[in-house]
C-alpha cells in the first residue's frame, strides 16, 4: 500500500509539471512571435507608461489585411496595451484623467479612433477572436489622421516625440504612422 501511494504521489507531482511546463512554452512561444516592450516618456514631471506586445509584419498585408479597417484593434498583440499616465492630459481638446488605461485603436485608411478604456489587465481578445474591450468602460475616444510614409516598419512599434510645447505618442507599423498628440 505504501509504494502504490508513493509511485501516486509521484505520478501526481509528474503531471503537474508537465502540465506547468506545457503551459509555459506556450506562453513563451506566443510572446516569441510579438515581444513585450516597455516604452516611457519623461517630460517635466510627466511619466507615461506603455506596455505592448510587438508583432512583425513578416510580409503580410497589415492594415485593411490582418488588422482590418473599422474594427477595434488590441494595438499590438497578446494582452491589450496598456497606457499609464501619472497626470492629467489634453487628447484633441480633451481630457484624459491620470490613471492606468488599456489602449485600442480602429484603423481607418485615413482617420484612426484612439480609444482610452478604464479596464487594463485584460487578454487583447476574446475566446471568438473579437477584440475583449467593454465599450462601456471606454473614457476616451479621439479621432487623429494616418501618414503613409514611404519607409516600412517591420515590427509594430509605439514611440514619444516632443513637439514644441506639446508631445504626441506615434504608432508605426508597415507603411502606417499615426501621431496621437497631447499636452499636459
Amino acid at each position: 500500500m505504501k509504494r502504490f501511494l508513493l509511485f501516486s504521489g509521484i505520478a501526481l507531482i509528474i503531471i503537474v509539471l508537465l502540465a506547468w511546463l506545457v503551459q509555459w512554452y506556450g506562453t513563451s512561444q506566443t510572446k516569441s512571435f510579438s515581444p513585450e516592450d516597455n516604452v516611457v516618456f519623461t517630460q517635466d514631471g510627466l511619466t507615461i507608461k506603455v506596455f505592448y506586445n510587438r508583432p512583425f509584419k513578416k510580409g503580410r498585408e497589415i492594415f485593411g489585411g490582418l488588422v482590418p479597417y473599422g474594427s477595434v484593434w488590441r494595438t499590438g498583440a497578446n494582452e491589450a496595451t496598456t497606457f499609464e499616465t501619472s497626470r492629467d492630459l489634453t487628447i484633441e481638446g480633451k481630457k484624459l484623467r491620470k490613471g492606468k488605461y488599456s489602449l485600442w485603436t480602429i484603423p481607418g485608411e485615413d482617420v484612426w479612433k484612439i480609444i482610452f478604456n478604464s479596464e487594463s489587465a485584460q487578454w487583447g481578445v476574446d475566446s471568438s477572436g473579437e477584440a475583449n474591450r467593454n465599450p462601456d468602460k471606454d473614457v476616451l475616444l479621439v479621432d487623429v489622421h494616418a501618414f503613409k510614409p514611404e519607409k516600412e516598419f517591420e515590427q509594430f512599434t509605439i514611440a514619444f516625440e516632443k513637439v514644441g510645447e506639446e508631445a504626441e505618442m506615434v504608432l508605426m507599423w508597415d507603411k502606417t504612422v499615426v501621431p496621437v498628440p497631447f499636452s499636459y
